[in-house]
C-alpha cells in the first residue's frame, strides 16, 4: 500500500478530534443536538486551522443516522459513504477552477432536487473568493433562500474579497490559527502513534515554524522524518532539514552588529550561506528574534508570551541591556523591509548583507529614527579614541614614575656628569652658517620659521649672531628655551659648543650697516681681516 502523508492519514474525523478551534465546534455541536442548523456558512481563516475539515465533519453530523453529543458516528452507513468520498449527498467544489458563471448554474440546477439519502445535500465551496463578480451574483438568490435540505458552507482565506452581499447571507466562524502548545500536543501523540522518537525541542521548532498551521506542522515534521528515516529526529536535525538557524547564532550576530563589527557579521553570513541555509527563512527569523528581543526590553514578567527557553530568555534579557529601544525599532523596520524584497529577490544574500551594513553603519540611512542611533555611533568612536589617549597618558606617566623611583633608587651612586665639549672655533662657526637653513629644519616650529627668515654671522670666538628684523620673531627666538633648542642641534651636528646670540634689527638701520659694524668688530678681536656673507 502506498504511503499516505501525515496531515492527510492523521485528519480529523470528529469534532472532538479537531484541535484549537473549540469556540467554533462547541457552536455547531450546540445546533446540531438543538436542531437549529443554518443555511449557509462562512468558514474564513489561514491555511491549514481545519476549516476543509470541520466542513466534512459537520456535513457527516447533519446527515449521521446515530449522532453522538452533535458528533457523527463514524458507523452508520451515511458517515461511511461521505468518508469514503462516495456519497451524492456532499459536493466539494473549488472555486479556484470552477469559478464562472456556468458553474454556478449547474449548482442552482442541482439544488433543485432532493437528496436520494439522508436529510441534507452540502455544497462545501473551497477558495469561494475566487468566484467571479458573475458567479458571485448568480449565487446570491440561492445563497438566500436554499431549499430547506441544502446546506452551503463556503471556505476562505481571504475574506476580504468576499461581497458584502454574501457575507451578510452567511454565518461568520473564524478560525483562529492554532498555539504552539497545540499544535506540539497534537504531534505528540501521533509521534507515538507512529513510534518515531522525536526530540522535544524539534517538535517545539517545527511547531513554532508552522506559524499557527497545523497542516504546515504535519507536512514538516512528515519532511524532517523522511530525511532521517530509522534514527532519533533532534533539533540540530530539524534546523538542517529546514535550513533554519539557531538562537545562538542570532545572538552572537546581534552582538556583533551592536558592536558594529561589520567584517565579523559578513563572516557569519558567510558561515550561514556554507551551510546551505535558507536566507529568507534566516531573515524571518532573525526578525522574529529581535521581536522577542523588544517584548523583554519594553515589559516585564514575558516569561508567558513568549515560547523560549528559560536560558534563551536569560539571554534575551542580557541582551536588552546592550541596545535602546530605538535601535531596536530601526533594527526591525529594516529587516520587515528585508522580508517583503527577499521574496523576489535573485541576488538574496546582497539584500541580506547590505540590510546587516545599514544595521551596523547608522549613517548610511537619513531616516529619522536612525538620527539616534548615528549620534551613538559617533559618541562611541569619540569615547574609545578618548580611552586610547588616556591609556597612553597613563603609560607616559607610568614611564615618568617610573624613571623617578628609578633616580631615587639610585640616588645613592654618583650620576654621571655631561661631558664638556670644547668650544667652537670660527671656521666652525662658518660652516654653521653655510648650512645653516638644515639645522633649523630640526628645530621646532614656530622657531625654526622665524630661523629661516634671520640673517646670520660669527659673534666673536665660538659664538653665532642671529638678526632678525620682526619683533614677534626676535622675541619668540631670544627666550632661553628656545636659545638653548638651537645651540643643542647645532652641537649634535658639529660636537663643539656654539653660544647663539639673537639680536632684533632697528628700525632706523639696514642689515649691511649692521653687518659692517659687526665685521670691524671682530677684526679687532682676532686680529684679521674677515669677509661676513650675507
Amino acid at each position: 500500500m502506498s504511503y499516505t502523508a501525515l496531515y492527510r492519514k492523521f485528519r480529523p474525523t470528529t469534532f472532538e478530534d479537531v484541535k484549537g478551534q473549540d469556540h467554533i465546534i462547541k457552536t455547531l455541536q450546540n445546533q446540531i443536538k438543538a436542531d437549529r442548523i443554518g443555511h449557509a456558512y462562512l468558514f474564513c481563516g489561514t491555511r491549514g486551522t481545519g476549516k476543509t475539515t470541520v466542513a466534512k465533519i459537520f456535513a457527516k453530523a447533519v446527515n449521521c443516522e446515530h449522532p453522538v453529543d452533535g458528533s457523527p458516528c463514524g458507523e452508520c452507513a451515511m458517515c461511511k459513504a461521505i468518508a469514503a468520498g462516495t456519497s451524492m449527498n456532499v459536493i466539494e467544489i473549488d472555486a479556484a477552477s470552477n469559478n464562472g458563471v456556468d458553474n454556478i448554474r449547474e449548482i442552482r440546477e442541482e439544488v433543485a432536487y432532493r437528496p436520494t439519502e439522508g436529510r441534507f445535500k452540502v455544497y462545501i465551496i473551497d477558495e469561494v473568493h475566487m468566484l467571479s463578480i458573475g458567479a458571485f451574483n448568480a449565487l446570491l438568490k440561492t445563497l438566500e433562500e436554499p431549499p430547506e435540505y441544502v446546506i452551503f458552507i463556503l471556505a476562505t482565506t481571504e475574506v476580504h474579497k468576499i461581497p458584502i452581499t454574501i457575507l451578510s447571507r452567511c454565518q461568520h466562524y473564524d478560525f483562529h490559527r492554532i498555539t504552539i502548545d497545540t499544535i506540539a500536543g497534537r504531534m505528540n501523540d501521533l509521534m507515538e502513534i507512529e513510534q518515531v522518537d522525536v526530540e522535544q525541542r524539534a517538535i517545539r521548532y517545527i511547531a513554532k515554524a508552522a506559524d499557527g498551521s497545523m497542516r504546515d506542522a504535519l507536512s514538516l515534521l512528515d519532511q524532517c522524518i523522511a530525511f532521517y528515516l530509522g534514527q532519533k529526529l533532534t533539533y540540530d536535525n530539524v534546523l538542517e532539514v529546514l535550513g533554519a538557524v539557531d538562537t545562538d547564532v542570532f545572538s552572537r550576530l546581534l552582538r556583533n552588529i551592536i558592536a558594529r563589527d561589520v567584517p565579523k557579521v559578513l563572516d557569519t553570513v558567510e558561515e550561514l550561506v556554507m551551510q546551505g541555509r535558507e536566507l529568507s527563512q534566516l531573515t524571518a527569523d532573525f526578525t522574529w528574534y529581535l521581536r522577542n528581543l523588544l517584548l523583554v526590553k519594553t515589559s516585564d514578567n514575558m516569561e508567558d508570551v513568549l515560547d523560549v527557553s528559560s536560558e534563551n530568555l536569560q539571554q534575551l534579557k542580557e541582551e536588552a541591556q546592550m541596545i535602546e529601544v530605538d535601535t531596536l525599532l530601526r533594527y526591525i523596520r529594516i529587516f520587515s523591509e528585508l522580508s517583503g524584497q527577499m521574496k523576489y529577490a535573485t541576488q538574496k544574500r546582497v539584500l541580506l548583507e547590505v540590510a546587516l551594513i545599514k544595521l551596523c553603519t547608522p549613517a548610511m540611512e537619513v531616516n529619522t529614527d536612525s538620527l539616534l542611533d548615528r549620534i551613538r555611533a559617533v559618541e562611541d568612536r569619540l569615547d574609545r579614541e578618548l580611552e586610547a589617549v588616556q591609556e597612553k597618558v597613563v603609560y607616559v606617566n607610568a614611564s615618568e614614575v617610573n624613571s623617578i623611583a628609578g633616580n631615587t633608587n639610585s640616588s645613592s651612586r654618583k650620576s654621571q656628569p655631561k661631558p664638556e665639549l670644547p668650544d667652537a672655533v670660527p671656521e666652525e662657526i662658518q660652516k654653521v652658517v653655510q648650512n645653516f637653513r638644515s639645522i633649523a629644519d630640526e628645530v621646532s616650529a614656530p622657531t625654526s620659521i622665524y630661523l629661516k627668515q634671520a640673517r646670520l654671522s660669527l659673534g666673536g670666538d665660538n659664538r653665532l649672531l642671529i638678526v632678525l628684523s620682526d619683533s614677534i620673531a626676535a622675541e619668540s627666538v631670544k627666550r632661553e628655551d628656545h636659545k638653548q633648542e638651537i645651540e643643542s642641534v647645532i652641537e649634535q651636528r658639529i660636537g663643539k659648543k656654539v653660544e647663539v646670540e639673537v639680536r632684533q634689527l632697528d628700525d632706523g638701520r639696514r642689515f649691511e650697516d649692521t653687518f659692517v659694524d659687526l665685521e670691524k668688530h671682530m677684526e679687532k678681536v682676532i686680529n684679521m681681516e674677515i669677509t661676513v656673507e650675507d
